[in-house]
């Protein structure tokens, strides 16, 4: 039974059958997940190191704490670019490294101004990255916001 047990796990681990076993892919893709981060449910990861390049899933504004969307606008556009952040700075990239961001809205005339003042705030001042906002029907749990990054973070030789 041992030994069937370790034979099943070593062909689950050659053939990436798991989270557990698919942190790397052969080619060095990296998954990432650090502590603190929301949690991915289903079938999709928080974000990958492809490289120099980390690119981070699209993210909502709930907070980890709770797995809840923060309630007021402004508080979950702000928690979507603060869980961008984290999982941003566990690969040695800061905001600033940002080299794309593209906003999900589902009212861009109600929503844009607050994700204006929000990343304004965040970033401090300019230069901002390159960012395109678009105007979508739905998201999951109905939400009205997701944030799509790529960051720029050489590996550390």
């Amino acid at each position: 039974m041992h030994r069937l047990l370790l034979s099943t796990l070593a062909a689950l681990a050659v053939a990436g059958g798991g989270p557990a076993f698919a942190q790397t892919s052969p080619n060095g893709v990296k998954a990432i997940n650090p502590p603190g981060a929301p949690k991915a449910v289903g079938t999709w990861g928080l974000g990958v190191r492809a490289g120099d390049f980390v690119f981070l899933a699209g993210m909502q504004g709930v907070d980890p704490a709770t797995d809840k969307l923060e309630k007021d606008p402004e508080a979950r556009v702000r928690r979507a670019f603060q869980n961008i952040k984290l999982l941003a700075a566990s690969e040695g990239a800061a905001l600033q490294d940002c080299v794309r961001v593209t906003v999900y809205l589902t009212d861009l005339h109600r929503y844009g101004p607050i994700v204006d003042k929000v990343q304004a705030e965040l970033w401090g001042k300019p230069p901002y990255p390159p960012r395109t906002m678009m105007e979508i029907q739905r998201l999951f749990e109905d939400d009205f916001v997701e944030i799509d990054t790529v960051f720029y973070a050489p590996l550390k030789k």
